[in-house]
């Protein structure tokens, strides 16, 4: 399938305030976006998402009739959906508010206002989950890596098995949380472990010991996906238990794809 570039893309622009979305559309068309679809309320757009679909969704936090939570949910529990990337645009600064948004596979985050450079950077980062591209690896064909994902959100595992697969990346597993996640390691092998840190029985931080002190998995490399501050205490605890890398949510595909050509041809 060709590849779309950012001149291709139809957005839905989800903005109740006319004057936010003559700003962000403008924002969207010097960033070369021709195919702008401008909506102001939940209802407008599942209506215009059903009509002809997008290729990205952004939108702010809060509408007359719902919240953009209420709007990434229709996306991603639809399977005609799902695959649409969204992107999210608000004040909102809140690590409780944000945190089912991160939990979910947002493509981006941005605050209002935001430069356009990163407005630029989500752009790419949403194209990088439309335009599939394959890992090329030296001492793995990619379609043979075994891979097991450990998080305790559905939605959250449904977005990084997409941009695991849009790598190439087809035997993966899942487990709902570290004690699962042992089950499956103790009866079969795996290449590669991505989990995520907050999980219920056994978090991350547990089960990463466990992998990496036991003789039998110690080589597997292990990739953390957390929406914990990199600077926290929790992450240098983290670092401390052998994890190869750390990965923020959004869960955005250009820097996972780095890190597992790395962590995958050595």
């Amino acid at each position: 399938m060709e590849k779309l570039s950012i001149s291709d893309l139809h957005i839905i622009l989800v903005e109740p305030s006319d004057t936010q979305r003559k700003i962000i559309t403008t924002l969207l068309l010097k960033e070369s976006v021709k195919e702008i679809d401008p909506v102001s309320t939940f209802g407008e757009a599942k209506s215009a998402i059903r009509a002809h679909g997008a290729d990205l969704v952004v939108s702010s936090m809060y509408f007359e009739d719902g919240t953009a939570l209420d709007l990434l949910k229709f996306i991603k529990e639809s399977d005609e959906f799902t695959s649409i990337p969204f992107m999210l645009v608000s004040s909102e600064n809140r690590m409780s508010k944000l945190e089912e948004f991160k939990q979910a596979g947002v493509a981006a985050i941005l605050p209002k206002p935001f430069e356009p450079l990163h407005l630029s950077r989500a752009l790419n980062a949403s194209l990088d989950l439309i335009n599939h591209d394959e890992l090329d690896l030296e001492l793995f064909d990619v379609h043979d890596v075994r891979v097991l994902l450990v998080d305790d959100s559905k939605l959250a595992r449904n977005h990084i098995r997409r941009v695991l697969e849009g790598m190439g990346l087809k035997r993966i597993k899942e487990a709902e949380n570290g004690a699962m996640a042992l089950t499956l390691i103790k009866d079969e092998a795996f290449d590669l472990v991505v989990t995520d840190y907050n999980m219920p029985e056994m978090d991350g931080r547990e089960l990463s010991e466990f992998i990496r002190f036991n003789p039998e998995t110690t080589h597997i490399p292990i990739i953390m996906v957390t929406s914990e501050s990199a600077d926290s205490m929790h992450m240098a605890n983290i670092q401390q238990t052998g994890v190869n890398a750390l990965c923020d949510k959004p869960f955005e595909p250009n820097e996972v794809r780095q890190m597992l050509s790395a962590l995958l041809s050595n």
